[in-house]
């Protein structure tokens, strides 16, 4: 079956029904169609980017219902897809450019949060956003790692990956999975973990919604570390050359094996203050590992930690920074650091009011393994770029490099092939993001034109035998793209150099299945044709 398009069998069938048929099956769910007074809200995209129409947005309130809504879909040959907090940045949680023949399944009535007092054990609903499972978890001392985007829904957030300034000390989000409840394309509701279906439990840690729908995780938890922590956040306005140092001397502090796991930062990029200029941002918390300290000790191990970052960098004092926004330390509790790190800032709390907002963006992505690190090249290629061409640029950027490896990183811990997530030898994570000036759409063409030369000046620097995108497999690479895209097959290979993050999707991304997955995509497709035959889990850059 021809993926986002219906079936002829099932066209007839829906024409003929329109949306009573549909109405009809699911019963008192709410659900809102094109028309209705709330469609415009309800189908809106986090990415102004995109405009998607889907076929109907529903709104379960349990597993049960999910299961009706999936076989109804499925009866009249539709897309479904999860939202769990809609910030996809593609719209894949509304079915993206396919949204029109797709039934989301939105989850946002499914927010239990219950925990073992003996295991804590969380069961966490994937209607949740990150900020209220961190204040739900907080209150019996427990925590988890993951981003810091207070309304970013648990459930995607899991599903491909879910890194925060937690992961070198307790791995990714979906590495903190026990088990999961999940809905199957045939409405069955299957409970998945290491015991049971066990080969569906390895594909729903690092692809999730290509396969079910998520609706409940079982997650181990960890002690909150026992004397809070220091949230620190530098800022620079500095020359090309400087910047470059910095970014040198922060590769070489992630891979200093003295450089501790309760440490997470990321390395920022921002425009500078003039052409051959950027501004430099070092951001993230230093957490606390020994009980009973106060937060002046805290803050001395911090600061003794960042100092060997700090003096090798070529950057002044933070006290001397030149930025508009200055700098900001601030030492608290493990609660009172991630809200200090929040966005929005200092939200935890989502269901208190407020709203998360939308934007006009694009992005893209690039891992850096541990074996193959940035050369001195790319480094100097791209903020030369950036002090140039960016300073000249209208539009909004910004570089964030996450710090994801290093000798002591947890995300090492897990073998490589016992998740879906494909990426366990990664240093650094690049997230290239370009706005619209004023953030409102339309997205200009040359905003994606930008954002690639971005990605050229760090990748066309690189050896030209850098075959991270193919987890060190490029030949095998090579000829699956062969057989399968022989027609495009010049442009591709010059391109499978590079890893890519899935949670931050690239809608433009070339040969994305192994970007993402790597040598894990062909036991992906296997899954998928075991546990999803007719597509019905369907959308860009889905499982095929």
């Amino acid at each position: 079956m021809p993926r986002f398009f219906f079936s002829t069998g099932a066209l007839p069938v829906l024409a003929q029904n329109g949306t009573e048929g549909f109405k009809n099956d699911i019963g008192d769910i709410h659900v809102v169609f094109p028309g209705d007074e709330d469609y415009v809200s309800v189908s809106a995209a986090f990415n102004q980017r995109f405009e998607v129409h889907p076929f109907a947005v529903t709104f379960p309130t349990n597993t049960e219902q999910v299961s009706t809504v999936v076989q109804a879909g499925a009866k009249y040959n539709l897309g479904v897809v999860a939202r769990s907090g809609g910030h996809s940045y593609i719209a894949n949680g509304l079915g993206g450019t396919s949204s029109s023949s797709t039934v989301v399944v939105d989850l946002s009535q499914m927010k239990n949060i219950t925990i073992d007092p003996s295991t804590f054990k969380a069961r966490i609903e994937t209607g949740n956003r990150l900020g209220d499972v961190a204040l739900a978890l907080n209150e019996k001392g427990r925590g988890l790692p993951h981003g810091r985007c207070s309304y970013v829904g648990i459930g995607g957030h899991s599903g491909f990956g879910g890194w925060g300034f937690a992961s070198r000390m307790w791995g990714l989000t979906l590495d903190n999975i026990l088990s999961a409840t999940l809905v199957l394309a045939n409405g069955t509701i299957a409970e998945v973990s290491e015991d049971s279906h066990s080969e569906l439990f390895w594909g729903i840690r690092g692809s999730a919604p290509s396969f079910s729908i998520t609706t409940s995780i079982l997650f181990k938890t960890h002690p909150v570390p026992p004397s809070g922590g220091m949230m620190f956040q530098f800022l620079w306005d500095v020359p090309t050359s400087n910047a470059t140092q910095a970014l040198k001397a922060y590769q070489s502090w992630a891979l200093d094996p003295q450089l501790p796991s309760n440490i997470g930062a990321d390395f920022g990029v921002i425009k500078g203050s003039a052409t051959g200029r950027v501004g430099v941002i070092l951001f993230g918390i230093y957490f606390s590992s020994i009980p009973g300290q106060t937060l002046l000790e805290v803050e001395t191990e911090a600061n003794q930690t960042l100092a060997s970052f700090l003096s090798q960098s070529g950057l002044p004092s933070p006290d001397t920074t030149i930025s508009s926004l200055g700098s900001n330390v601030f030492s608290g509790s493990w609660i009172d650091v991630l809200s200090s790190a929040a966005l929005p800032t200092d939200v935890l709390n989502t269901t208190a009011g407020g709203h998360d907002g939308n934007d006009t963006f694009y992005a893209k992505s690039i891992m850096v393994p541990e074996e193959e690190p940035l050369t001195e090249g790319a480094v100097e290629g791209m903020m030369e770029y950036l002090g140039t061409n960016g300073f000249e640029s209208d539009l909004f950027w910004a570089i964030e490099i996450d710090l994801y490896g290093g000798p002591h990183s947890a995300l090492h811990d897990v073998p490589p092939d016992a998740t879906a997530f494909a990426h366990r030898d990664t240093l650094m994570t690049f997230q290239i993001y370009i706005a619209s000036n004023d953030r409102l759409p339309p997205f200009p063409d040359e905003g994606l034109a930008f954002a690639d030369d971005i990605a050229s000046s760090v990748t066309s620097n690189m050896p030209d035998d850098w075959n991270y995108g193919c987890v060190a497999k490029a030949l095998l690479c090579f000829i699956r793209r062969f057989l399968a895209l022989l027609h495009d097959l010049l442009a591709h290979f010059s391109k499978l150099l590079n890893s890519a993050y899935p949670n931050y999707l690239d809608d433009r991304l070339p040969d994305w299945q192994h970007r993402y997955y790597g040598s894990h995509y062909p036991r992906l497709e296997a899954l998928k044709a075991s546990v999803d035959p007719e597509d019905v889990f369907r959308f860009p850059l889905s499982v095929e």
